[in-house]
């Protein structure tokens, strides 16, 4: 993958570098979030997490620039994960 910034597919904002946490088992140095607070895909996890899991969390699209892959990173408030954002 070059350098460029990925493009969130739900909101098509640019995602932001995430440090990953400590002992992760993946295997680049770091990932790509969209922190978009608007991004319908985080949106619509708040409901659909307690629809069908019964727990007030949501999740954020994350992309792994190693393997291409987008997965989604649970979390439990607004905030979560913002202090691991990597700024250039």
């Amino acid at each position: 993958m070059d350098n460029e910034q990925p493009q969130c597919p739900h909101c098509k904002k640019k995602l932001d570098k995430w440090e990953l946490p400590d002992n992760s088992t993946w295997e680049a140095l770091y990932h790509f979030v969209c922190f978009n607070d608007e991004c319908s895909y985080y949106v619509r996890g708040w409901d659909h997490m307690m629809e069908t899991q019964k727990v007030k969390a949501s999740y954020r699209l994350k992309f792994d620039p190693e393997t291409g892959a987008t997965s989604p990173l649970p979390c439990w408030s607004p905030e979560a994960h913002k202090d691991k954002i990597i700024k250039d």
